[in-house]
């Protein structure tokens, strides 16, 4: 058996060009983008909020953040605090997507199955 030796790069060399890395960090991919376009509208104090907050969550909770606020939200929806119920999803929509639509998902059902709710 025949045995070739490969040496390292070293590192007085980058592995691509100037050129190279700038196209390659033009092609970034979103895991998202096929389910949930990017909204592109100029951020307003709202949102800014929002992801102050979303970002507060995180450092509370580390990754378990978006399964704390989807926690909060259900806690809102089922004490009939709309207004919160609103905020907490948003924070979890920032946080987790998919969790998000999950989560309005089944309170929509729910308000459906309960008429005096969605009064």
């Amino acid at each position: 058996m025949t045995i070739h030796f490969a040496a390292a790069e070293g590192n007085l060399r980058p592995r691509l060009s100037a050129a190279q890395a700038r196209a390659a960090v033009s092609h970034a991919a979103n895991d998202n983008r096929r389910e949930f376009p990017l909204n592109l509208a100029p951020a307003n104090s709202e949102s800014e909020a929002i992801l102050n907050a979303a970002l507060r969550q995180f450092a509370a909770h580390g990754i378990g953040a978006a399964a704390h606020a989807r926690a909060q939200a259900e806690h809102a929806f089922f004490a009939g605090e709309r207004e919160t119920y609103q905020w907490w999803l948003a924070v979890c929509r920032t946080l987790d997507r998919r969790m998000a639509v999950g989560l309005a998902r089944s309170a929509d059902q729910e308000t459906a199955g309960n008429p005096r709710e969605s009064a």
